[in-house]
């Protein structure tokens, strides 16, 4: 048995011994097949890259080699080579991710060996095994590789200019924004301007930093919280608690909605509370809202941040003027009420051809006085001109008789508290300015423009902010034919006008008269044309009797109103002067014209009696090469010359109507847009009655209705010419 044992132990050695001489020739004839395969390129980019000095240990005996009786393997010795080693000839500069085994095997050219053991790439997964041995190093590339001084890496992100103290809220800031919905912006252009706005400055909060307010939130809160002033409900720009805010969350939160109010702020301030459709479909001005992106950045830049804000409220005088009021208005709470006693009726009698003037004496006229804003003569008793005049002021202002007289009634209205009922008229005032056009001239003729205050029935002539000419008007009679409130560009005048009857009154006033009396028209030196499509058409030719006079002057709109002459000048010594079918009468037409024409062409030394020299029976339109500005306004409170309040009375009711839209307010649905009917410019078929006598209008070139209103009030397409043998229609003479 021990025989048979001692024969197996000798025959294990042999066949180990053999194995490692096998084991030795196969690495030496493998190594000399490299190297015959290797080219001379390849040798020299081998020899190019470091490897392990050789051992010079010579090849194992059996005596060397020993049997492994362990029962298992350990695994530390196993993990090196489970994934064998590839090298990449170029390795994608993205989302590269290194192993400590990669860096082993493709160390830098130049470098030596304990440098590059120590090269990381910028990110690196954690091992799961241990780092790869001497042996690892070993290996080499399978082809030619580029040498690289380090392995591409995923490249670093740009470190945040936002302060570390400021971070935390800068990251709910950039939740809050990016989230599909909004708690804080309900506007489309609102949200954008605020994903750039904060996009661009990474989110970090602009009202705050590490949670203190910052000069330009202090600008802004202090704005918000005086709106009063501007007329503006400070309680529809909530101003949130920045002191309460004491984590990220809240600071965000504080951040938008202060950001929020800002934005209504600038544009309610801008364009109104209400958007002026709210009111009447008889009111057109040009829009003007304000754009998001800019509010932000002209705030936040500024070096006054309140200022800024500010600005975005009118900017002329007459504005400004009543704002002063206001506060005067609010201010005169505090002081001492003053009562106007009871007494008999004073009353001032002028001087007149058979008698003295009379100027009674009444110790209650130094309290009338200082009640009606006279400082003049403060403790004077006399009732004389000047304090009459203030007495029928007062009185049309509140809607009484205008007398001058001051009697028990008027007493009585004088002590009634007003101080309400003039702030809100003052409020209604301010609210109006801010549907006009910021500019409200044209800067080429420096800064010109055209201003007509309904309730005041007086038209002003404005240039480089002084007041050029003044005349009175008379405007459209309340209700249907209420002058409408818009902003248009003046563009020519007409001398000599043909007056082309609104289709209103055709239809409402002259149609039913020829039922009665089919002659009246003849009488009355007016033509009427109809159509092939049985419409009519009434106009009166140009002349001394013409309803619109000799000139009229045209600002196209959609009202199909315009301003002019008359022959009826009875009117303008009137106080109340709403007589119209909606256009404007002028009391002094020729100066006008010479006034506006000097603007448009100061090298044409207009005067007016040039412009009387062209009265005549033909039309003779002077166009302008700048169109002027014409506003027509409704203001029934205005400071004058003096510096003092006036209030006129609401003629229309625009007044009322807008006290009570923001006594009962609804909030933002006052900005929205309310869709009224357009005027229309038809005229239905109409059976004349007999005995009517009609023009013949040859058609005009305009079809089967003939041109219509607009068309023959402002221009129309140039009709073809006369037949030969046939009369040629009135010429239109354009001059410059």
């Amino acid at each position: 048995m021990r025989d048979c044992l001692n024969h197996r132990a000798g025959f294990d050695r042999v066949l180990m011994t053999v194995a490692a001489t096998f084991l030795t020739v196969s690495a030496s004839s493998a190594l000399a097949q490299d190297q015959a395969r290797s080219s001379a390129a390849e040798l020299a980019i081998e020899a190019a890259i470091p490897r392990p000095e050789p051992a010079n240990v010579p090849p194992p005996t059996a005596s060397d080699i020993k049997l492994d009786t362990t029962a298992t393997v350990q695994d530390s010795a196993k993990e090196p080579t489970k994934e064998p080693v590839k090298a990449e000839a170029a390795p994608a500069p993205e989302k590269v991710e290194t192993k400590p085994s990669d860096v082993a095997t493709t160390p830098a050219p130049e470098a030596p060996k304990s440098e590059t053991a120590k090269i990381e790439p910028a990110k690196t997964e954690p091992a799961k095994s241990e780092p790869a041995k001497a042996d690892t190093a070993t290996a080499t590339p399978a082809g030619p590789a580029a040498p690289a001084a380090a392995p591409a890496a995923e490249p670093v992100k740009a470190a945040s200019n936002v302060p570390a103290a400021d971070q935390p809220v800068a990251d709910k800031l950039k939740d809050i924004i990016g989230a599909k919905t909004s708690r804080h912006f309900d506007r489309k252009n609102e949200r954008a301007a605020i994903e750039k706005f904060y996009g661009a400055r990474d989110f970090a909060p602009v009202w705050t930093q590490a949670g203190s307010l910052t000069a330009a939130a202090k600008g802004v809160i202090a704005r918000l919280k005086d709106a009063a002033s501007d007329g503006l409900n400070p309680a529809d720009y909530p101003v949130p608690d920045f002191a309460a805010a004491t984590t990220p969350d809240a600071l965000a939160d504080a951040e938008l909605k202060l950001t929020a109010s800002m934005f209504d702020y600038a544009r309610q301030a801008q364009s109104g509370r209400m958007h002026w459709s709210q009111v009447s479909g008889d009111i057109l001005y040009p829009e003007h809202p304000v754009d998001p992106s800019d509010v932000l950045a002209k705030v936040t830049t500024a070096a006054d941040a309140s200022a800024a804000l500010d600005s975005y409220n009118p900017p002329q005088k007459l504005y400004k003027e009543l704002k002063a009021k206001l506060a005067e208005l609010r201010g005169q709470g505090s002081g001492p009420v003053i009562e106007i006693a009871d007494g008999p009726a004073l009353k001032y009698t002028p001087a007149g051809k058979k008698q003295a003037e009379i100027v009674v004496e009444d110790p209650r006229v130094p309290q009338l006085r200082a009640k009606l804003g006279l400082a003049e003569n403060a403790s004077d008793t006399r009732y004389d001109a000047t304090v009459a005049e203030a007495v029928r002021k007062f009185q049309s202002g509140v809607e009484m008789k205008a007398t001058g007289i001051l009697d028990d009634k008027t007493v009585k209205a004088i002590n009634t508290p007003k101080r309400d009922k003039q702030i809100d008229t003052v409020l209604v005032n301010m609210e109006r300015w801010r549907w006009l056009p910021r500019d409200l001239g044209v800067p080429s003729l420096g800064d010109a423009y055209v201003i007509l205050n309904i309730p005041d029935y007086t038209l002003k002539v404005m240039q480089r902010g002084q007041q050029v000419w003044t005349t009175r008007v008379v405007t459209g009679k309340p209700g249907t034919h209420a002058t409408p409130l818009l902003t248009e560009t003046m563009k020519y005048i007409t001398v000599n006008p043909t007056w082309n009857v609104p289709p209103s009154i055709v239809y409402n006033e002259y149609l039913p008269a020829l039922q009665q009396d089919p002659t009246v028209l003849q009488r009355m030196g007016l033509k009427l044309e109809q159509n092939r499509d049985g419409s009519v058409h009434i106009s009166q030719p140009p002349g001394e009797a013409n309803a619109l006079g000799r000139i009229r002057f045209n600002f196209p709109n959609k009202f199909l109103v315009y301003q002019h002459d008359t022959p009826d000048k009875n009117l303008f010594a009137r106080d109340d002067r709403a007589f119209s079918h909606g256009c404007m009468r002028v009391q002094n037409p020729d100066q006008y014209a010479s006034v506006l024409l000097n603007i448009a062409m100061p090298n044409e030394k207009y005067t007016p009696e040039r412009v009387r020299s062209m009265y005549g029976k033909s039309e003779i339109d002077l166009k302008f090469p700048t169109p002027i500005p014409v506003n027509i306004t409704y203001q029934t409170a205005f400071v004058d010359d003096g510096g003092k309040l006036q209030i006129r009375k609401d003629v229309y009711g625009r007044d009322a109507t807008m006290i009570n839209i923001l006594k009962n307010s609804r909030g933002k649905d006052l900005e929205n847009v309310v869709a009224h009917s357009q005027p229309s410019y038809s005229r239905p078929a109409t059976t004349l009655p007999s005995g009517v006598a009609v023009a013949n209008n040859g058609g005009g070139g305009f079809g089967s209705s003939g041109p219509n209103f607009f068309e023959r009030l402002f221009g129309a397409p140039t009709p073809p010419p006369a037949p030969v043998g046939r009369r040629p229609q009135q010429q239109r003479v354009f001059t410059r």
